[in-house]
């Protein structure tokens, strides 16, 4: 009988494609076909670098095995393998009579980080229904401008599936395949992008997507993508993302904290919540340099403070201090403590990798004020679904 051994293994339900754990691994031990990501067990070294890139979680899996699963298996996993029932090897009479496999669940358990859950309510999402060997075919329906600053130039572009099936919940991403190939003559990978638009669609009832891309200087896909006239073809990706979801219960409260692009999502729960009638209304501190370069700055206006409650922070406004998300967060500690101490509360967090550290900050000098300690209260969230992060 072969000794158990652990194995490093990747979520495809909750994995959205974005290959940041293959350009990040410094062995090539991670590597993809046209349906999953996959950790190649005769190169991994458990050396972790992958594990804090990973936008999802969905990277830091693990499984005790008598035998790894290899490649070709991996590749055909629509979902994780449950963890089977592992024999110890019987022990020679010169080792110790402790159970090497118990150890070995118990190190393949503790893992990197809380797991991501998805609401206890929310939807069941459809991933991966269109990949890499056979991407969906979408028509632009429209390119528009969403800010004023020439430096930001951030585009709402809306994509049409027409006859092809596209279900999609707020909250999950699609990949977007720029055309042409790279500098090893290889196909570019999809660009993964949040999908701006609710579940029925940019217009309702016409299941359309839409995107919220920033150009960026060298960016292949954002180029492309803000480059677009309408009644060209996208090859898409996706969807993918079975965690970033939203609750079905009404009477849920949603604290959003977001800067930049990353207010794609919460732009899709807003018009989903206001679609359904939802009761428990939406707190948000939106953050950016100017109002000229936040999206959607003018039509928030129009959002009912009923429905959600909305803080536009600026940090590069003529003659004032700069202020960050966190900061405000601080400043409205009151709401926020009333909101963490609530059950109904799911908060979200999207943006730049770099808000995550003040995010966290504020959020433990608020915990402190009740008297707990923000790691035990924002894990038992998590654990319970209702604490979700993607940052990049």
């Amino acid at each position: 009988m072969n000794a158990p051994v652990k194995q490093h293994l990747i979520d495809p339900e909750i994995c959205i494609r974005c290959y940041t754990c293959e350009m990040t691994c410094p062995i090539n031990a991670i590597t993809h076909d046209d349906n999953n990501v996959v950790v190649d067990p005769e190169i991994c070294n458990f050396c972790m670098d992958c594990i804090p890139v990973c936008p999802t979680g969905s990277i830091d899996e693990w499984r005790v095995v008598q035998t790894p699963y290899t490649l070709e298996q991996q590749f055909e996993f629509d979902e994780l393998p449950e963890q089977e029932d592992i024999e110890a090897a019987p022990a020679t009479d010169d080792e110790a009579p402790a159970d090497p496999v118990a150890a070995l669940l118990a190190e393949a358990h503790k893992g990197a980080g809380g797991k991501a859950k998805a609401p206890l309510s929310a939807g069941k999402p459809t991933v991966n229904m269109y990949t890499l060997g056979k991407p969906a075919k979408m028509k632009v329906q429209g390119n528009y401008p969403l800010t004023k600053d020439p430096s930001h130039d951030v585009r709402h572009i809306i994509l049409d599936p027409g006859a092809l099936p596209f279900p999609v919940l707020e909250g999950q991403s699609v990949g977007i395949i720029p055309p042409g190939t790279d500098a090893e003559g290889k196909p570019h990978l999809p660009r993964l992008y949040s999908i701006s638009s609710p579940r029925d669609g940019e217009r309702a009832g016409y299941h359309n997507i839409s995107l919220t891309v920033k150009r960026e200087e060298k960016g292949l896909a954002s180029n492309y993508l803000c480059d677009l006239e309408q009644g060209a073809e996208v090859e898409v990706t996706g969807p993918f993302g079975a965690t970033f979801l939203m609750p079905s219960t009404s009477d849920a409260h949603l604290l959003l904290i977001c800067t930049g692009t990353g207010s794609a999502p919460m732009r899709a729960f807003t018009m989903q919540r206001q679609r359904s009638g939802a009761t428990g209304g939406m707190t948000m501190f939106f953050g950016a340099r100017t109002p000229d370069s936040l999206p959607y700055f003018g039509p928030l206006k129009k959002v009912p403070e009923s429905l959600l409650k909305q803080h536009l922070v600026f940090s590069r406004q003529p003659d004032r201090d700069r202020e960050y998300v966190q900061d405000r967060i601080l400043a409205e500690q009151e709401a926020v403590a009333d909101l963490l101490q609530d059950d109904r509360t799911h908060i979200y967090i999207c943006g730049l990798r770099g808000m995550e550290e003040g995010v966290e900050k504020a959020m433990t000098s608020i915990a402190e004020s009740l008297g707990q300690q923000w790691t035990a209260l924002r894990d038992a969230m998590r654990e319970d679904g209702r604490y979700h992060v993607e940052t990049y």
